[in-house]
């Protein structure tokens, strides 16, 4: 993914999140994770994805320092770049409750930010 354009990466994201927002249709609470395998695998490939969408961002971030700052501070970005952090290294302590809770809350500010990033390319 590290030659890949700035609005590869950009389209990579959203794709990325629509996938999960697809996955993620079905699950109500976080429960819905842990219940069965259907939902296992739905809480593996949604916390792949998610990875993904931060190590695209990390990549932007490394070749375009002010994009990202166009849309949202730094601090907004540190927060997402320590989720793909935990992800990465601490995975056995990953939660369904964690995944469930960046969906629920978080998945749609950062899609309209990623959407207005696109904008100004």
């Amino acid at each position: 993914m590290d030659k890949a354009t700035t609005k590869e990466l950009i389209d990579f994201i959203i794709d990325s999140i629509n996938i999960i927002k697809k996955r993620f249709s079905k699950i109500s609470t976080s429960e819905d994770f842990l219940k069965d395998d259907d939902g296992l695998e739905k809480l593996d490939s949604i916390a792949m994805r998610i990875q993904s969408i931060v190590e695209a961002l990390k990549n932007l971030n490394k070749r375009e320092k002010e994009f990202l700052l166009q849309v949202a501070d730094s601090i907004y970005w540190s927060e997402i770049i320590k989720t793909r952090d935990f992800i990465s290294h601490h995975y056995i302590d990953l939660d369904a409750e964690a995944v469930y809770d960046i969906c629920a809350n978080n998945l749609v500010e950062l899609e309209e930010k990623i959407t207005k990033l696109k904008r100004l390319l």
